[in-house]
């Protein structure tokens, strides 16, 4: 069988599940990939800014990696505005989407909070507070976003710095993207012997 025949969910027979489960499985695994097959799609998309999205997030995953930043942190810092391409307007929550089963908590609250933080540095331009993320002053993420925010992301819009290539960042993203989401995949039950 190379595809489930079920009509509806309470048809499908455990072959049905075990055939999903093995390519789920299979699809899965192929996640760096696609991720990075989308990070592409930032390329030559400048909004107006000096770089364009793709340089963007390669030079702030080098800023992160030549600053001692650990090996998660430095994907954090690749694919933070992955989202960007989809859904400008909610771009740092579909990133932390994207990364939350494969980091640490504290790092994909970072990513989905970004954009506030990265605020600090140009929303009084547009008449908002930019202490806004002295709200989350109390929070074990904030000292790591601010971090993030003021020394790689805002950073990160100079076309002179010498950005490492992709290429560089791809073993960084398998490892990271390759392992098994929070909280585990179910396994299907054995198969039931004959009695």
């Amino acid at each position: 069988m190379t595809q489930a025949r079920f009509r509806y969910f309470g048809e499908a027979q455990r072959e049905d599940w075990a055939l999903i489960d093995a390519r789920f499985r299979d699809y899965l695994a192929d996640t760096p990939r696609r991720v990075l097959a989308h990070l592409h799609n930032l390329s030559g998309d400048h909004h107006g800014y000096p770089v364009d999205r793709y340089e963007h997030c390669l030079q702030t995953a080098t800023r992160a990696l030549r600053d001692g930043a650990d090996e998660e942190m430095v994907v954090c810092a690749l694919l933070h505005d992955i989202g960007d391409d989809l859904t400008p307007a909610n771009h740092a929550e579909v990133a932390a989407a994207i990364l939350e089963p494969f980091i640490d908590p504290l790092n994909a609250w970072m990513i989905r909070h970004h954009e506030l933080f990265q605020g600090y540095h140009y929303r009084h331009h547009f008449g908002q507070d930019p202490h806004a993320r002295e709200q989350y002053r109390d929070h074990p993420a904030y000292e790591r976003t601010v971090r993030f925010c003021d020394q790689w992301d805002q950073a990160s819009f100079d076309p002179d710095y010498d950005t490492l290539p992709l290429t560089y960042f791809v073993p960084m993203v398998e490892r990271v993207l390759s392992r098994t989401p929070r909280g585990g995949l179910p396994e299907p039950l054995p198969e039931e012997s004959p009695q």
